[in-house]
């Protein structure tokens, strides 16, 4: 029996092939010839009523007749007749499918209804599949090829998936001539019922599996795809490419954020917040993958350049600038090292162009001095095979040296059949190699900033100065009233307002129907004041040429700036809805003007963008886009990522900007689009940095009904305060019960240290002193879809301190989740661990989970007594183990 129901789709011990065939050229007989000529070890079961042997393989009318345990069928018949196969399959025991068949969703309506008759037929079944429309799968480990392919894959340490059958075999034959392996190779077809994220998880439980590579057309199930790869990221590389860059059109936006927010750059937000590496090309998939499993990440971007051909050096220079990361400078230390060994006339730089006569013994000493200089995170070696050069020696010593410490080295032997043996002799010693320098530095580049991200995603956040206070009832209530009777643009002043709601500072602004009415308004608010247009029908008001009037300091000149921007929007616009102007406070001179927006995107949600604001936002093009929800970590991090950001560091005369408040003000805004998921798009062009303060001088939103709940329309999910309640201790002390946030590792590791060492062995099940970030992160950085630990906390007048957790991780597949419980040694005896237990109870309920356990040390009898009280069922596991079961 398979550990791991896709087991059966890699490893199974027994195929049935349905529309095996001995016609030539035809699908049925080369999967049937691929699955022997692979030496695939159980046995086979051609399918087909036509046939008693096909290959000398005996064939058999219908999958009932051969009445022996078959572990997997592939499917290769007309798609309309698939139905009633999954029906046998079930009565026969088959638990798992590939469907070669094509006609599905891809041919229109007639095919969608096909492929929901499948899905139906399969879920009755209990049957997993691959498909429809899926050109197979391969496992070399496991002999087995489930292709119609004309080759078979070498064994290696990649697993590739693939959305294209087509070009599954192209690069099967291509990864044959660079030699790379494979311990998975499949093709998704249509993705109905094992997708990318079923498959990542999979995947990243496979040992054998040291890095997943994806070809990925079109992505469904957005949030589930992000819940795995966040997950899988960690302990292994997902690199992807993802076809369609360019959009052949862009959209009509009505904001700054939805013209720049398009749907690539939400894929490349997404795949950042995951951890995923993405590539542009397939030779750029296969260089990462093979370097990912050769040497170690490098740790900083510093790479150092080693060439005896200078036109070379400069073409590396070149490729490491489109990543903006200048080459490294030698230290005094390392320049003077080098001058004593290298001619007179070296580049004294990097890159170090030691010439084109540099022999074997030259390259070893470059090598060697610029591997320990501390100056360089990697190095690219780079040989041009010229009259002197010598590619077999110089690959031989650059070989030993690389292997002698742990720092990356890419080796670029560029020629031909010249250079042939030196790069063959590189491969074998574990040293990537390439045929340009570019190749090598985006590799190099690739691996650094999937390090970087890692490292970004796993650093604790600091905690806001206080929880944030936002007015979720009153901004319900504008949004709730402006969606009636139909959806639309807000006003700048109604925008305003809801932003306002969520603690963003805006510049106070009245409405005006009328001159009179303007003159009021500047003098309730004061002089100097700015008068806008105020029309639903005008995105942009600096569009209308005296649209904007600025510093009106009187009434005389409230009353001619209204006639002028009323007279000036009416020949502009003449069939725009005017409904006249807003006056708001004329602020200072502004040291930066900022862009905050959001679009809900169509597949991942809410996007964030921060950037350059003004006028000449869309010119400049300088804004980085992240996906909600947001900390104040992964806020400065999306400001980190922009050119303005420089700026609001501090800039000869422009003093910096209060960060930590910036960050806030992005952490509002993404609660904002959070709670409501009916805000379409949102732009605050500009959020103006005065003097040390923020304030937002012009906003729009555009709002829509949504059909999907807040918070299902995230694709990651959000802290769930669903699941926070206060209580009291047997001992009057108040508690607060909430999830775990990244922020509370600090709370964590002081918990941690109150626990005696029996508290930490009943809960752990050995004894653990020394508490890492990389332990404590993985307690508090949880996907809460898949995770949760809720913690108490003491409240006033006590202490804020952590005092027990329970913890529940979900299989959202079999709809089980396992639990535990643990409470530091100060507070045990007062009622915590039934209450935490009682609380991961009824979220396991709320969460759908159907069976809940646990496994305790059969020692640990405080805890075996009260599930047995709560209703727990006890079972043996193993020795000193019991595991405790619950039917929700």
């Amino acid at each position: 029996m398979a550990g791991h129901p896709f087991d059966l789709l890699f490893k199974p011990g027994s195929v049935a092939i349905f529309g095996a065939s001995a016609k030539e050229n035809s699908i049925g007989r080369a999967l049937l010839a691929n699955l022997r000529q692979a030496d695939f070890p159980g046995p086979i079961y051609p399918i087909n009523p036509k046939y008693s042997e096909i290959l000398d393989v005996p064939a058999y009318p219908s999958v009932l007749a051969v009445q022996q345990p078959i572990d997997l069928a592939i499917i290769a018949i007309p798609i309309k007749d698939v139905p009633a196969i999954f029906q046998e399959c079930g009565q026969a025991g088959v638990k798992a499918a590939i469907i070669i068949s094509s006609g599905g969703k891809e041919v229109g309506p007639a095919g969608e209804k096909i492929e929901a008759a499948i899905e139906e037929e399969a879920a009755q079944q209990g049957i997993r599949y691959l498909g429809p429309n899926s050109w197979g799968a391969l496992c070399p480990l496991a002999n087995f090829h489930g292709t119609f392919a004309s080759r078979f894959a070498r064994l290696g340490s990649l697993a590739f998936i693939s959305q294209s059958g087509a070009l599954s075999s192209s690069i099967i034959g291509w990864a044959s001539q660079k030699n790379f392996g494979f311990s998975h190779f499949l093709s998704l077809g249509s993705g109905t019922n094992i997708d990318f994220a079923d498959l990542i998880d999979y995947l990243g439980n496979d040992d054998k599996a040291r890095s997943i590579i994806i070809y990925m057309e079109s992505l469904s199930n957005h949030r589930k795809f992000m819940s795995a790869a966040r997950q899988v990221s960690r302990i292994k590389p997902i690199i992807v490419i993802k076809a369609g860059r360019s959009q052949a059109g862009a959209q009509a936006a009505a904001s700054h954020t939805g013209v720049l927010a398009g749907e690539d750059a939400a894929y490349n937000a997404a795949f950042r917040r995951a951890g995923i590496i993405r590539v542009d090309t397939i030779g750029q998939l296969f260089d990462c993958a093979e370097a990912l499993g050769k040497v170690q990440r490098p740790v900083r971007g510093s790479l150092g350049i080693i060439t005896n051909a200078g036109g070379a050096g400069v073409m590396a220079v070149d490729a490491l600038s489109r990543w903006k990361i200048p080459p490294p400078t030698l230290s005094p230390e390392t320049l003077q090292k080098l001058n004593e060994f290298l001619p007179a006339n070296w580049s004294r730089g990097n890159p170090l162009d030691i010439l084109g006569d540099a022999s074997p013994e030259r390259y070893d000493r470059a090598v060697r001095l610029c591997l320990e200089a501390p100056e360089f995170a990697g190095l690219v070696v780079i040989l041009s095979p010229l009259a002197l050069t010598d590619p077999t020696g110089v690959a031989r010593v650059v070989a030993a040296a690389a292997a002698a410490q742990a720092k990356p080295v890419f080796a670029v032997w560029m020629g031909g059949a010249e250079v042939l043996e030196g790069i063959n002799l590189l491969n074998d010693a574990s040293i990537p190699t390439f045929e340009t320098p570019e190749a090598a530095v985006d590799t190099f580049m690739e691996m650094y900033l999937y390090s970087r991200n890692l490292e970004l995603l796993q650093e604790t956040p600091p905690r806001l100065p206080s929880e944030l206070k936002v007015n979720t009832k009153q901004a319900r209530s504008f949004i709730d009233q402006c969606l009636e009777p139909r959806p639309r643009t807000l006003t700048e002043i109604e925008s305003k307002a809801i932003l306002s709601a969520y603690g963003i500072p805006v510049n106070p602004t009245m409405a005006a129907s009328s001159g009179p009415e303007a003159v009021r308004a500047a003098q309730a608010i004061g002089y100097p004041v700015v008068l806008k247009i105020n029309s639903p029908d005008i995105t942009h008001k600096s569009d209308v040429q005296g649209g904007v009037l600025f510093y009106l300091r009187n009434d005389q000149e409230v009353l001619a700036a209204f006639e002028q921007i009323m007279t000036a929007t009416r020949n502009h616009y003449p069939d725009a809805r005017i409904l006249g102007v807003t006056v708001q406070s004329q602020e200072g001179e502004a040291d930066c003007e900022i862009l905050l927006g959001s679009k809900r995107d169509a597949d991942f949600g809410p996007l964030i963008l921060f950037g350059l604001g003004g006028t000449f936002t869309e010119v400049m093009e300088d804004y980085a886009i992240d996906l909600p929800p947001l900390n104040l970590h992964l806020a400065r991090r999306l400001m980190e990522r922009t050119r303005v950001y420089r700026l609001l560091q501090g800039y000869r005369q422009v003093p910096p900007a209060n960060l930590d408040l910036l960050g806030e003000i992005l952490v509002r805004l993404s609660q904002l689009v959070t709670d409501f998921p009916e805000i379409l798009e949102l732009d605050i062009n500009p959020l103006l940095v005065v003097h040390g303060r923020m304030v937002a001088v012009d906003a729009r939103m555009v709002i829509e009904p949504s059909q999907v709940p807040a918070p299902r329309h995230l694709a990651i999910s959000p802290y769930p305060n669903q699941y926070e309640s206060d209580w009291l201790m047997r001992d009057g002390t108040p508690v607060l019960l909430r999830p775990m946030k990244p922020e509370d590792e600090p709370l964590v590791a002081d918990f941690l240290h109150k626990c005696s060492d029996d508290t930490i062995y009943f809960r752990y099940f050995r004894l653990i002193k020394n508490w890492t970030h990389e332990m404590l992160i993985r307690f508090t950085q949880n996907d809460y879809d898949r995770e949760l630990g809720l913690m108490a906390i003491g409240q006033p007048p006590s202490p804020e301190v952590m005092m027990g957790v329970s913890r529940l991780v979900i299989d959202r597949q079999q709809r089980t989740a396992e639990f535990a419980v643990i409470v530091a040694d100060p507070w045990q005896g007062k009622g915590l661990g039934p209450k935490l237990l009682e609380q991961v109870i009824a979220i396991a309920r709320d969460q759908e989970v159907k069976l809940l356990w646990g496994e305790v040390l059969s020692a640990n009898q405080p805890m075996l007594d009260l599930a047995k009280k709560i209703g727990f069922a006890l079972k043996r596991a193993a020795a000193g183990v019991v595991k405790i079961e619950m039917a929700l």
